[in-house]
C-alpha cells in the first residue's frame, strides 16, 4: 500500500497542527489535531484515492486513527473486494 499517496490525503485534508512528513505511522491523527469532521474529508479522498469504499463496519474513529490504521483497514478492504 502507498503511505505516501495516503500521507498526501491526510496532509491535504487532516488539518494537523504538525507536519505530516514529521508523524510516524502510528502517531495518533485525533491528538495532532485531526477533528471528526476531518476524518470525514480524509475518509472520502481515501475512497477517491484508493478506488474503494469503507464499509459500515470500518466507519469507526479507531480506523482513521492513525497511518497505520488506515493502512490495515485499506488492505482489508482490498483483500474482501
Amino acid at each position: 500500500m502507498s503511505t505516501e499517496k495516503m500521507r498526501q490525503v491526510i496532509k491535504n485534508h487532516a488539518r494537523l497542527a504538525i507536519d505530516c512528513d514529521t508523524i510516524g505511522d502510528d502517531t495518533d491523527l485525533y491528538e495532532a489535531g485531526m477533528t471528526s469532521h476531518a476524518s470525514v474529508n480524509v475518509m472520502l479522498a481515501l475512497e477517491d484515492a484508493f478506488d474503494l469504499e469503507f464499509p459500515d463496519r470500518l466507519l469507526k474513529r479507531n480506523v482513521f486513527e492513525s497511518i497505520a490504521a488506515i493502512d490495515k483497514a485499506i488492505q482489508e478492504i482490498h483483500k474482501i473486494s
